[in-house]
């Protein structure tokens, strides 16, 4: 597999990480688009939130309390942010492997996109 997410997960390529435990890594996104602009990825290859399934769920709820706990870390909890997941190219989608975005630090408008 070609996965450039799972080549950072498994330490193939080097990134600095913000946080690292069993199931997660989570590094700052290469091009931000607001001041904190961190990546939340699974160590798992799950393509698109379509692949999801029940056995995913705890996955899933801990991605989140990572993107929570990178969010009060970085100051911008309480202010605000947002998460995003992105399903398929017509979302904006380009790394076929499930990461978490998480935004803050400046006002996100919205509709977004």
């Amino acid at each position: 597999m070609d996965c450039i997410f799972c080549k950072i997960a498994n330490g193939e390529i080097p990134v600095r990480f913000v946080y690292e435990d069993d199931l997660v890594v989570a590094f700052d996104d290469a091009n931000p688009q607001a001041p904190v602009h961190c990546l939340v990825i699974p160590k798992k290859h799950i393509p698109t939130s379509l692949d999801l399934d029940a056995a995913d769920n705890a996955l899933i709820g801990h991605m989140f309390q990572t993107a929570n706990k990178i969010a009060r870390e970085r100051n911008v909890a309480d202010r605000g942010f947002r998460m995003v997941m992105n399903c398929n190219r017509e979302a904006g989608q380009s790394v076929f492997h499930i990461h978490l975005h998480v935004l803050g630090g400046r006002l996100l408008e919205w509709p977004p996109g």
